[in-house]
This record gives structure tokens, C-alpha cells and sequence, in this order.
């Protein structure tokens, strides 16, 4: 018979243990009273214990005893520096247990965190470009606004996956943004749950994500009625598929964009719980647009997840605005002749907001002078003409209003023109709309790259392994970092 156990590795009287008891020893043949010797290699990572007679003289181990409400159970406490020195700042390990032979070997978790290390570092050191998967893909402006930041610390990435349910959109990423994607790039048309993901995909360094955000906003709760933003229908249950992509893909550094109000949601409660059982620390916070560059107050949830032992440096603390925001809206408005037919009377519009005043729902029309220092969110769906986003007032007639053109829209989110070419005006207003303010995320890139090359110049914080003792033994105080220089070999 067999049994597994994934247990932790504990620390008593001043020696690495790892404690195992009960039923399942037996089940996997080791029995009271039995002898064991110590088998190490350091190179596999892998302790084997081999049952040996009683007379053996070497370095060994005995299995013991112990009563609980009246059962008698085998107990095997290991405690040896040779698992320090094999597994090093490994906290669990793997045992296989059959017919009464013992291996122990790293557990998975702890395998994959040094293969993402190893493999950004090496990178890194051969300033090779670091390879990004993106989810939720869009026309890849979220993607090129991280490259570009990260470009500017001297990092360079490319698109290894895109995947991208819209067809418009993704052609247009393709053809706009050729110095991200590659020859061996993969280009996937098609909606994320389809996606079949082996267990032998090639991994990434970057995983960027724009988790759709109909659920969880304001608006879409409230048009859609929903309770929880997991209610939605197409993308309650998004944020399990980015999980597996996570999961499958073992990026170093992870990075979500979504609406404020999703960190609320139970979608990101799980998603940070993931993140820190597989080993990443997760910082979060929520910006506007507008303070990092952009004409746009448009709040956005940031999440970048990093592991610890790279990029260690990195806070959002240390944004900078990467460009000085125009003046006013005028510094971006096209010159739009008075009698052009984009100007409208939009009479509907006016009726219902004097329907939502009476009903006391508070909404009201963005009318626009071209003088504000700054406009409210443009939404994907902002060709509808809807009544509480953004419009530009006719300069001399007060019934006639228009939209932002789409040439505009990139400006507002100060996103390159070059972006939008080859998309119609409704097209271009929805990949515009559903992205980002561009300044705020080539603030993130730069940080990123920044603390990518902090550490390749070996100014890293290592945290010290948290230590599990024995209940009857005091607890440790908590480790400070402690500051080290030098290749990360130990780690890999």
C-alpha cells in the first residue's frame, strides 16, 4: 500500500524535523519498532530512508510509539541537519511511503517558485527578453503600456500567448503593437474557458490580465441585477480560469487590472488566497488615472504579484507619473467644424436626465466645455451615447453636444494613436474603453523593470524562512529581513 504525506518542516531543539504519525505510516508498511538509515542526495533533492536491521551502527532513525483514546499508532520523528541541507529554505516536503521504504523530496510548490527564479535570473543575466502571457488580451494596450514601462528600466518582454475572444481585437494588437509579438509568439482567438491548457505548456516569466470587469462594477451589477459579481453569467467565474492559467504558466511576476470595487469581490478574496499558498507576495492598491498622467479619473485596481527572492524591491509605493498631463481637454480636441454632423441635440438625453433627477437617482450628463483639467471614465460601450458619460458642448450653440472622437478618446487615456489604426470608430471606442489609462501602467512596467534590475545587480532582501517548532516548545520571534548580496545560486 502507499500513502503521501506533504508535511512541514519544523525546527526543535535547535535541528530540522519532520514529524509523522498515525495510521497512514502503517498503511505505507512502516511499522513500531523499525530501523531506518539516512540516504541524501543533494543534487535531486531527495532523502531516502531504507529500513535496516536492529544492529546497524550508522546514523539511523527508529520508529516509536504513541496512545490516543486508546489506539496505539506508529510515530517517526526525523531529525537531522541533512534536511536543512538537502531542501534548504523549503518550509513543506513530499513523502512517498510504500511497503515500508520512505522517499522525501522537495514538494511541488517549492520546485516550481526556484524553476521561476532560476529562469527569470538567467534571463535576466543574458538580457534576454522576458516572455509574458496575456489573458483577457484586448488590443493590447494594457500589455504594451507594462513593456513600455519596463523597456524604459532596460527590461524587454515579449508576447509568448495572447489570448483574445474578440477577433477585431486581437488583429489589431497584432498589427499595431510587431515589436511585442514574435515569430514564436501564439496568437489564441478564442474565449479563455476554451482554451485546453498541458501540463507540459512552456512557462512565462509575466502573467498580465484584465480580468473583465462586468460583475463587479457599479454599472454592470446594477444594469444586471446581480447580488455578487460571480452571479454574471459570462464573467462571474473568470477569475478560476486565471487561477489555472497561474497555476500552468508559474510566472514570476503576476500582474491583475480590474474596476476598485473587484477587490471586494469573493473572485479576488480567492485569487489573493492562491497567489499566497503558491508563494507570492501580493501587493494591491487602487489609482486614478488622472494622478499618474492621464485627462481621465478613471480608478483602477493594481495587483502585482511577485516572488520573493527577484524584483524583492518592487512597491507601488515608488510610482512615478511617466508624462505631464495636458493643461485642459482643449490640448487634445480635434478641430471639429461647428456645423459638422457629429454635433447633436441628443433631446432623449436630456429627458432622461430630468427623469433620473425626479427619481432621485442622482445621474447626471458630463457636459463639456474643453476647459476641465480633466473628464470622467470613457467606457467600451461609449459609442451608444450614454447619458452619464463625457460629451463636448458646441462652442456657440447650447442645444448641440458630441462625443469624443476615437482619435481623442486615446488621448484622453494617453494611449498611442498608432493603436486604433485599421479599427473602425465604434471599435476603436470599445478596445479604448475597456483598457486602460496608459501613463498609470507604464508607471507599474518601469517599477517592475526597475526592481528586476536592482536585483540582477544583487541589492536583494531575502526573508528568512518562517520556522514551525513543536507545541511544546516557545515560539520564535519573528525573523527581520536580512539583507544579502550575491548570485541567487542558494535559491535555484
Amino acid at each position: 500500500m502507499t500513502t503521501i504525506i506533504n508535511a512541514k518542516i519544523g525546527e526543535s531543539k535547535g535541528r530540522a524535523r519532520v514529524w509523522m504519525e498515525g495510521k497512514k505510516l502503517s498503511h505505507g508498511g512502516v511499522h513500531i519498532g523499525s530501523k531506518y538509515s539516512i540516504k541524501a542526495d543533494k543534487v535531486t533533492r531527495r532523502l531516502e530512508l531504507i529500513e535496516v536491521p536492529f544492529d546497524f551502527s550508522g546514523h539511523s532513525v527508529n520508529v516509536s510509539k504513541r496512545e490516543r483514546n486508546g489506539v496505539v499508532h506508529p510515530v517517526l520523528d526525523l531529525r537531522t541537519d541533512l534536511i536543512r541541507e538537502v531542501f534548504e529554505d523549503d518550509y513543506k516536503v513530499r513523502i512517498a511511503l510504500r511497503r515500508g521504504r520512505l522517499v522525501i523530496t522537495a514538494l511541488q510548490i517549492q520546485t516550481r517558485i526556484r524553476e521561476r527564479l532560476k529562469r527569470l535570473k538567467e534571463k535576466v543575466e543574458r538580457g534576454e527578453k522576458l516572455a509574458t502571457v496575456s489573458l483577457f488580451h484586448g488590443a493590447g494596450i494594457l500589455d504594451r503600456a507594462i513593456h513600455s514601462g519596463m523597456l524604459r528600466s532596460g527590461v524587454g518582454s515579449y508576447i509568448q500567448v495572447g489570448v483574445e475572444m474578440e477577433s477585431d481585437y486581437l488583429d489589431a494588437s497584432m498589427r499595431n503593437n510587431p515589436h511585442m509579438w514574435q515569430e514564436n509568439s501564439v496568437a489564441i482567438h478564442s474565449d479563455v474557458r476554451d482554451v485546453y491548457l498541458s501540463d507540459k505548456m512552456e512557462q512565462c516569466d509575466l502573467l498580465i490580465a484584465g480580468i473583465p470587469c462586468t460583475g463587479a462594477s457599479k454599472s454592470g451589477r446594477t444594469k444586471n441585477k446581480l447580488q455578487y459579481a460571480e452571479d454574471h453569467d459570462g464573467a462571474g467565474a473568470l477569475y478560476i480560469d486565471y487561477l489555472n492559467w497561474l497555476r500552468h504558466a508559474n510566472p514570476c511576476i503576476a500582474i491583475i487590472e480590474n474596476v476598485g470595487e473587484y477587490a471586494n469581490t469573493a473572485s479576488m478574496s480567492a485569487i489573493r488566497s492562491v497567489f499566497n499558498h503558491l508563494g507570492y507576495k501580493v501587493q494591491e492598491t487602487v489609482l486614478d488615472g488622472w494622478d499618474l498622467g492621464s485627462l481621465e479619473h478613471r480608478k483602477r485596481l493594481v495587483v502585482v504579484a511577485v516572488t520573493p527572492g527577484y524584483a524583492d524591491t518592487f512597491s507601488l509605493d515608488n510610482l512615478k507619473a511617466t508624462r505631464v498631463r495636458e493643461s485642459c481637454l482643449n490640448d487634445i480636441l480635434e478641430p471639429i467644424a461647428l456645423d459638422d454632423s457629429r454635433w447633436k441635440k441628443f433631446e432623449y438625453l436630456a429627458i432622461k436626465e430630468e427623469r433620473d433627477k425626479a427619481a432621485g437617482k442622482g445621474f447626471a450628463r458630463q457636459l463639456l466645455t474643453g476647459e476641465e483639467d480633466g473628464c470622467g471614465s470613457v467606457g467600451r460601450g461609449y459609442s451608444k451615447c450614454r447619458s452619464t458619460e463625457p460629451f463636448i458642448k458646441h462652442p456657440t450653440d447650447s442645444t448641440l453636444s458630441r462625443l469624443f472622437t476615437a482619435v481623442e478618446h486615446t488621448r484622453i487615456k494617453a494611449i498611442p494613436e498608432d493603436m486604433i489604426v485599421g479599427l473602425s470608430e465604434t471599435v476603436a471606442h470599445e478596445v479604448c474603453g475597456q483598457s486602460v489609462d496608459y501613463p498609470m501602467f507604464v508607471s507599474v512596467g518601469v517599477e517592475i523593470g526597475e526592481s528586476i534590475m536592482r536585483s540582477r545587480n544583487n541589492v536583494i532582501q531575502f526573508r528568512k524562512r518562517p520556522v514551525e517548532v513543536t507545541s511544546t516548545e516557545p515560539d520564535d520571534q519573528e525573523q527581520d529581513e536580512v539583507p544579502k548580496t550575491g548570485s541567487l545560486a542558494l535559491f535555484i
